[in-house]
């Protein structure tokens, strides 16, 4: 009887361990996923500043074109409000810049105020509607009820760009490593779910064969789809993760243009005891024509985060 046990346990018939552990493991995801919007809200009374970049470079690898922004985020009537100050080191006339924060605080209240997936709009007169008249303002040491929106802002939105959603027996455990000092585990991720829905949906004269075209192209995408995750272990905390496609030989039109990488990299940072908040953005996209190689670069870095006061002022130097 141990014999024939022995055997099927060899021949992986009965993967007792495998199972606990996979099971272990998707449980640990499940909260993983579950916490990563927390951050932001455990300290909402900051500022920061943001630089974006954007990068065409030709076969020779010389720049062909590219942009440098600089802004800075800091709050007005309880929202977050990003606000520009430099466009490839020149200044953004103040014109421009006030008109740009006032389109940009318009579109988040609105946002705020309609209802999420599957919930409610705010109740009538409530902050998220009509952000209330600011409090006098606090001390220095006392500025606690500052943020009235109950979104995500953008740049946190914008960190956690991949909303991939809990799949269970969809990872797998790689190993330890270090980062910035800090044991993580190295966790990949298989998406059968990542890429769904189409913008097709909504219209009518969408046929059968154009849904079959959508959930082909989505099971491909799907398919060639790479998610590495670092977690720190004790936090829950998501501190990086990359996605890959790994191949796009599936996509129309190889003979004209040829996508030979997509690649993206989100990092987190730690400027409060405690509160994880978007350290930066990478993404690359690799591209070849009849003419050779094109690469295209997205960077969005955050930093300088600092405790906020009622009084920011955006002072262009």
């Amino acid at each position: 009887m141990m014999r024939c046990l022995a055997i099927v346990l060899a021949l992986g018939l009965v993967p007792i361990v495998p199972l606990n552990a996979q099971t272990d493991l998707d449980a640990f995801m499940r909260d993983v996923l579950a916490r990563r919007d927390d951050n932001w809200k455990k300290l909402q009374q900051y500022v920061l500043d943001e630089r974006e970049v954007i990068e065409l470079r030709d076969p020779s690898h010389a720049p062909l074109w590219g942009e440098r922004r600089d802004y800075t985020w800091y709050i007005r009537d309880g929202f977050f409000v990003r606000s520009p100050v430099r466009v490839n080191g020149a200044a953004v006339p103040e014109a421009d810049r006030v008109r740009y924060e006032r389109e940009f605080l318009e579109r988040a209240k609105f946002r705020d105020s309609r209802p999420s997936r599957g919930g409610a709009a705010p109740a009538s007169g409530s902050s998220a509607a009509a952000p209330p008249s600011p409090a006098p303002p606090p001390s220095a040491d006392d500025v606690s009820g500052i943020i009235t929106q109950t979104r995500q802002p953008q740049f946190i939105s914008s960190a956690y760009f991949l909303r991939f959603k809990f799949e269970e027996g969809q990872y797998a455990l790689v190993g330890r490593e270090q980062i910035d000092g800090r044991e993580v585990l190295r966790i990949e991720y298989y998406p059968a779910k990542l890429f769904t829905g189409t913008d097709r949906r909504r219209r009518a004269e969408t046929t059968d064969r154009d849904r079959a075209y959508d959930a082909e192209f989505r099971r491909l995408m799907n398919k060639v789809s790479l998610v590495t995750l670092w977690v720190e272990p004790s936090s829950h905390q998501i501190v990086r993760y990359t996605f890959d496609n790994v191949s796009f030989d599936f996509l129309p039109a190889q003979w004209l243009v040829h996508v030979d990488e997509a690649k993206a990299t989100m990092t987190m940072g730690q400027p409060f005891p405690g509160v994880w908040l978007p350290s930066g953005i990478e993404a690359s996209v690799a591209l070849t024509l009849a003419v050779g190689r094109y690469d295209l670069h997205y960077g969005l870095e955050y930093h300088d985060y600092k405790r906020a006061d009622v009084a920011t002022k955006v002072e262009v130097k």
